[in-house]
């Protein structure tokens, strides 16, 4: 598990740490989503393994109507932070959402750069993203991913979401892990834990 003792690299973030949990926000990039916005694990080189993180994702005063308190993980991260394999969830999008449209997008695989959520709406690709019913702003929820080769599973709450079977950076990809957020969003994290297996 790793806290406030560990080195965490701000990449276009600023982090705190209250006790055991992390506080995460936006500081550059600030109208672009899907980009490298993430506080970095230093020392880590992940291939295949499990993270887990408890995240709580809510809005900053001066978030955008377009926010959705964006946050979740980032891993496989290159040295330069150019390349990364993400996966996160909308909190807004959850429980409380009354759009059906916007409930079938609370939460999200994409991967750094050039597949973003954008890409994959533009082509009408809904692989990537799923319906959860138990999130919500303000809340905590427990994400969990399993990574082997270029397939990835993840779960909300113990919940499987989907299974990504072709990562686009493919089988032989590692790097760093990390803690995403994006535009709007004041993002807090706790319980992080990464398992490498090779």
């Amino acid at each position: 598990m790793y806290t406030s003792e560990a080195r965490w690299i701000p990449v276009h973030t600023a982090i705190d740490w209250a006790g055991d949990v992390a506080r995460v926000i936006k500081t550059d990039k600030n109208t672009i989503p899907d980009t490298n916005t993430y506080a970095r694990l230093e020392g880590v080189s992940f291939h295949n393994g499990t993270i887990d993180v408890d995240v709580c994702g809510k809005l900053l005063p001066d978030a955008p109507a377009f926010s959705r308190g964006f946050i979740g993980i980032v891993y496989r991260i290159s040295d330069a932070d150019n390349e990364f394999e993400s996966f996160y969830i909308r909190p807004t999008n959850g429980r409380g959402c009354d759009d059906p449209v916007r409930k079938t997008h609370a939460c999200q695989y994409f991967s750094f750069p050039g597949y973003t959520f954008d890409y994959f709406r533009e082509f009408g690709i809904t692989d990537y993203e799923c319906a959860l019913d138990d999130i919500a702003l303000g809340e905590w929820a427990h994400i969990h991913a399993r990574i082997r080769e270029e397939a990835a599973s993840f779960f909300v709450n113990g919940r499987l979401c989907f299974t990504v079977k072709d990562m686009k950076h493919g089988s032989d990809a590692r790097g760093s892990v990390g803690l995403y957020v994006d535009i709007g969003t004041d993002g807090y994290f706790r319980n992080f834990e990464v398992h490498c297996e090779d």
